[in-house]
């Protein structure tokens, strides 16, 4: 088991290595590696992971040479940290009535929330397109952040972490005479931190990555997230594409790293049965 564990942690491996090792070479090595894709004569790319002549060049050229790439850096932070910030404060309220209160059609509002988790964007991209569009917000950075602020995924695995609390422990702070806020504030969120913290790590890498979302509501390049940055650059600056390429990685690595431990918890939650 351990041994096919390891191959198939190498396999994966294997393409983030090969993106970290290549802009490590210089231009002329890039250009070798990459000629049989740019004049394919039925070779295959050969690529040497001890880089010949290793360089920062890449990474020079790309941070100091090319201001466009911090336009669609600080796009993608805006985006992301908005969506992010407002998508707790709409979803830990919602996941709290749903795991605390008992009240008519509870059930089926749960259901259709989970159902509408499953819902692709594909399906709805018409739908949110044409409702965009009467709100005069499309080419805007409103129409990626609206839509996915009312996440129902995020309402789903912040509701796992709420449910694992016991009972008994809000019902003591309200016989004690905390109102509903102070429960939630004081009992539900310390208790409750690894749904929302899952939530957090797991909605940044949806977020950081989205594509489809950008490419269909927006039209000005300079509106353009990173994620819609890496294909706009040509073969012709292929090492500017691969330095940016591990720039865009180091974020999503690091808030991956950061929240490993919540991340797993939150999944092992949600995985369980109401």
């Amino acid at each position: 088991m351990y041994l096919v564990l390891a191959v198939i942690c190498l396999i994966i491996i294997y393409p983030v290595f090969t993106a970290v090792i290549l802009p490590l070479q210089d231009i002329d090595e890039l250009s070798r590696t990459f000629s049989p894709i740019s004049d394919f004569k039925g070779d295959y790319v050969n690529v040497d992971y001890i880089p010949q002549y290793p360089t920062l060049n890449t990474f020079k050229e790309l941070l100091l040479f090319t201001p466009e790439f911090y336009k669609v850096f600080w796009n993608s932070i805006m985006i992301t940290g908005t969506i992010l910030l407002f998508q707790v404060i709409v979803s830990v309220p919602a996941a709290w009535a749903f795991s605390r209160f008992k009240f008519k059609g509870r059930k089926l509002i749960f259901d259709l929330y989970v159902i509408f988790m499953l819902i692709p964007f594909q399906v709805t991209m018409l739908s949110q397109y044409l409702v965009l569009n009467k709100m005069q917000l499309m080419n805007t950075r409103l129409a990626i952040i609206i839509p996915a602020i009312f996440s129902t995924f995020s309402v789903f695995l912040i509701y796992r972490g709420f449910s694992d609390i016991p009972e008994d422990v809000p019902n003591s702070a309200r016989i004690d005479g905390a109102n509903e806020f102070q429960v939630l504030w004081y009992i539900g969120l310390p208790l409750g931190k690894t749904g929302i913290l899952s939530c957090v790590v797991l909605s940044f890498l949806d977020l950081w990555n989205m594509v489809e979302q950008p490419l269909a509501f927006l039209k000005d390049k300079s509106l353009f997230p990173l994620s819609l940055y890496l294909p706009m650059i040509d073969t012709d600056n292929i090492q500017i594409m691969l330095a940016a390429a591990v720039i865009v990685l180091i974020p999503a690595a690091f808030v991956f790293i950061m929240g490993q431990d919540y991340l797993e918890q939150g999944i092992i939650a949600s995985a369980l049965k109401e």
